[in-house]
């Protein structure tokens, strides 16, 4: 796992060594603001993170104990359900949210669980597509409906099919943008109702897809989304294609929310679960020299 997460914060290495480019045993303060900053950790965060600590000359140590600070709140406690499992995806269009879709069944259909996903999306005819050529791929039941149709009902029928076959998980896709955020937010709330009316508690886990090329850009549309639904967990895609990798930990410090997995390839199976204590060792590894 370490492998893949270290690979993803490859271009983020890379941009850290611009800014330093030989690895030292410990760094000054203003050495380690220009790194941080170069990795796209945000300047607020950065200067919290300073202004604690007392040192002249931060170590590894030092800098560890102060990011895993910053990632608090990663810590995840699935609820208490009656199966199906249902999980809303929600986000932004262009953020992954039909391919991270692709790599949660993917998952859940490799560790043996029977999966049903629902194409929430009736806003875009081609996120219909998408997700039904995915399903398609991977060989997992679909319900879809036409363009403009009631996103509602689609949700409602994916839950109500999955329950009478008796299936384990449901992942139910929703639009990224209406004409305006209200009829976003009013869309989204209407689905949850409905989630629930399908089957009781449901949704069980609602889950914002970021972009990782984005950054600390991202910071605002998931309070958006946040602020509009209620987010259960985050989900940050294209990490490996990216320098910004130091904007996961503004990201959950700011949201105060847990990190479920990162995108770290293409692939259905290149989806790696959030593991604060590797993420930041994979990123201190690009900085600090092996002392002896």
């Amino acid at each position: 796992m370490l492998g893949f997460i270290k690979k993803s914060l490859s271009k983020t290495a890379e941009a850290i060594k611009t800014v330093a480019p030989k690895k030292k045993i410990s760094f000054s303060k203003e050495e380690i603001e220009d790194i941080l900053l170069e990795a796209d950790v945000e300047y607020e965060l950065i200067e919290l993170i300073l202004d604690q600590t007392y040192q002249e000359k931060i170590t590894r140590d030092i800098l560890r104990s102060k990011l895993l600070a910053t990632l608090a709140y990663t810590t995840y406690k699935e609820p208490e359900y009656k199966a199906p499992f249902v999980e809303l995806i929600v986000g932004v269009n262009g953020a992954g949210k039909t391919t991270t879709i692709s790599k949660l069944a993917y998952r859940y259909k490799d560790e043996g669980k029977k999966v049903m996903l629902g194409a929430g999306d009736t806003f875009r005819a081609a996120a219909i597509e998408q997700l039904t050529q995915w399903a398609n791929k991977l060989d997992i039941p679909i319900v879809a409906s036409k363009q403009g149709h009631d996103s509602s009902a689609v949700a409602y029928d994916t839950i109500d099919s999955a329950k009478a076959k008796e299936y384990d998980n449901v992942i139910i896709d929703t639009a990224g943008r209406l004409h305006t955020q209200t009829n976003l937010a009013n869309e989204l709330k209407k689905i949850n109702r409905i989630c629930d009316k399908a089957h009781s508690g449901a949704p069980h886990r609602t889950v914002l897809i970021i972009d990782g090329t984005q950054g600390n850009s991202a910071i605002a549309q998931a309070k958006a989304f946040n602020e509009m639904i209620g987010v259960d967990g985050i989900i940050i895609t294209k990490l490996d294609g990216t320098a910004k990798g130091g904007s996961v930990f503004s990201i959950a410090y700011a949201l105060e929310l847990p990190i479920l997995y990162v995108g770290t390839g293409e692939q259905p199976e290149n989806l790696t679960p959030f593991d604060k204590y590797e993420f930041v060792d994979g990123l201190l590894d690009a900085i600090f020299q092996e002392e002896d």
